[in-house]
């Protein structure tokens, strides 16, 4: 089962591969550029994504793409499959875009197609879409991910209003896939090496052991989907955080696949908000 359409109003965009960087052993940072950039604008929020379009092995998709085009003329097994990520940076002087991946080996799609993609290859995409940007108004911020989190915490962080106090925590394999990440008034995110621990735990540690400050907290608690479920769990009923302070979401869940977790993640979404009535 492929991604859900791209949402109504994100605009279709073609680019070209001008440049790659590893710039961690396993993430690996893609610059896309051309004409079919032109008009390409990125709003106020920090998570802004793409609907990266992949073609199903032994496909190819007449030009111009269409995408219209393609759901009416090409069976379903032979739809595009999209793959959602982050746009780390736009800048519109160059026209460039930068979009960061996670990359283990030959798992997934995207990832292994950012690992070997080379300068001049083409992308078609749908976007930008975005729900978060740090509150102007908040008191302090919490941030927290995985590395699929990490290119939204960063730009989040690089956005931050001057003078913000902010906790963030990213949760890494080790120290080799630490980031520097440039923020105002020199703030930092507190990495957290994971080793052979389950994925979350020491986030879940860190945010239930934090000593909150006082005021409104807006947070931002992105990435696999059991330590989003617990954090969730906690920010709402322990720490009595209104939902309209929280942006939280699963972007991928440990034992499925991202078919899988994809078909699944709606049901999911929809579970944990009963559990959460139920317990209130």
């Amino acid at each position: 089962m492929a991604e859900q359409p791209a949402r109504k109003g994100m605009k279709p965009y073609e680019a070209q591969v001008v440049r790659t960087e590893w710039i961690t052993p396993h993430m690996v940072r893609v610059v896309l550029g051309g004409e079919g950039l032109a008009g390409f604008a990125i709003g106020e929020c920090t998570d802004q994504y793409l609907k990266l379009v992949f073609a199903p092995e032994g496909v190819s998709y007449p030009e111009p793409f269409d995408m219209e085009r393609v759901r009416k003329e090409f069976p379903r097994e032979q739809w595009p499959i999209l793959r959602t990520y982050t746009v780390r940076s736009w800048d519109a002087a160059l026209g460039e875009l930068t979009v960061d991946f996670v990359v283990h080996g030959n798992e997934g799609l995207a990832g292994p197609w950012a690992a070997r993609a080379q300068v001049g290859e083409t992308i078609h995409f749908a976007g930008p879409g975005g729900d978060y940007a740090p509150s102007a108004s908040a008191d302090w911020h919490l941030l927290v991910g995985d590395e699929s989190a990490l290119p939204a915490i960063a730009a989040s962080m690089e956005r931050m209003p001057a003078g913000a106090v902010v906790h963030a925590f990213v949760e890494v394999e080790g120290s080799e896939e630490e980031q520097k990440v440039v923020t105002p008034d020199g703030t930092e995110i507190t990495w957290l090496h994971r080793g052979d621990r389950p994925v979350g735990e020491l986030l879940v540690a860190a945010v239930t052991g934090l000593e909150f400050p006082a005021g409104e907290v807006s947070a931002f608690v992105h990435g696999e989907a059991g330590f989003v479920k617990d954090l969730r769990r906690h920010l709402r009923l322990e720490r009595q955080i209104p939902r309209e302070q929280l942006s939280v979401s699963g972007y991928w869940r440990l034992g499925q696949d991202d078919e899988g977790w994809r078909a699944a993640k709606r049901e999911w979404n929809e579970q944990v908000e009963r559990e959460q009535e139920q317990t209130t």
